[in-house]
């Protein structure tokens, strides 16, 4: 593999706050899910994730990784550090930068489509990962069935907590389409369970700390909770720490994402039941789906299952 990056490209890149992974493969085997080696060897994609601050997304590049190798394709990573400008900034790098076409998980769905359509204008596919571009007709979008795992999640509660109890909903980084879709699937869900009621809903943006934080006040707010739904696990997660010996026993929590971190919780007895996505196997076809978007094949749309984990199957979720 040869690398055509100059001095004053990599330059460049550091101004911009690209930060850059190669990843290529002298060969792979064709897939039906992906153009073969012979049509993407040597083809440049860029990713634009919105964090690696967080396990989940962490997983998404290594599967992206992975099969970038297998595919023989040159991979730039950059992360947004939960920063939209930055990201714009990153996608029209990834444009200068040569690359054939971009993967965007979004920091925030609608505020990243004026960097898509640019990208989509000068002729360079986006495949959208995790998360979709608001108003923005991408070439593929690869996601959890989000709306589906808001409902898993709200069945999930009801069976913790005997379908009665108050609940403390942690939402996720607002303008998301992975928050507004798990929220409208729990939502709808919960209808079924007539006793169990929202006493308090506020945005944890996705993260650990602030889900610690967030759930210590409303929990003061409201010492009458029986239930926590966080829409990620990192945000569940700060709700069992704030929630301490109460965590599985008084208060039942439900999580989102079936990180390590959050199935060993599942496992320990303080979280209920997590929601497990598959990110490694998101970013797999966020690259196929990128190679064939290319050569203008790409598939518009690939929901992928997602798993109600509980006490009872965790041991299958456990490496």
């Amino acid at each position: 593999m040869s690398i055509n990056l100059t001095r004053r490209g990599l330059a460049l890149l550091a101004a911009t706050g690209l930060s850059v992974v190669l990843v290529a493969g002298c060969s792979g085997n064709g897939s039906p899910s992906a153009s073969g080696s012979a049509s993407s060897s040597g083809t440049k994609i860029a990713m634009a994730i919105s964090t690696m601050n967080n396990p989940f997304f962490v997983s998404l590049r290594d599967g992206a990784q992975a099969e970038a190798k297998a595919k023989g394709v040159d991979l730039l990573v950059s992360d947004a550090q939960n920063d939209a400008s930055t990201q714009l900034n990153q996608l029209s790098n990834a444009q200068t930068s040569g690359a054939k076409a971009v993967i965007v998980n979004p920091v925030d769905s609608k505020a990243v489509a004026g960097g898509v359509k640019a990208l989509i204008g000068a002729k360079v596919p986006v495949v959208a990962v995790d998360r979709g571009v608001e108003g923005v007709d991408v070439a593929s979008f690869i996601a959890s069935d989000n709306v589906a795992g808001g409902g898993q999640a709200a069945d999930a509660l009801a069976q913790a907590t005997h379908s009665t109890g108050k609940v403390i909903w942690l939402q996720g980084t607002p303008g998301t389409s992975a928050s507004i879709d798990r929220g409208k699937g729990f939502s709808e869900t919960l209808k079924k369970y007539p006793n169990l009621s929202i006493v308090a809903t506020q945005t944890a943006n996705f993260d650990r700390t602030q889900g610690l934080n967030v759930a210590t006040n409303l929990l003061q707010a409201h010492p009458e909770a029986t239930a926590i739904f966080a829409e990620n696990d990192e945000m569940a997660l700060g709700a069992i720490k704030a929630l301490g010996d109460k965590a599985g026993k008084s208060v039942m929590v439900v999580g989102f994402d079936g990180t390590p971190d959050g199935i060993k919780a599942v496992s320990d007895g303080t979280m209920a039941a997590d929601i497990a996505q598959q990110p490694a196997e998101l970013g797999k076809l966020a690259v196929d789906q990128a190679i064939n978007a290319v050569g203008g094949t790409a598939q518009k749309s690939i929901p992928v299952p997602v798993k109600t984990v509980t006490k009872d199957n965790v041991s299958g979720y456990q490496k």
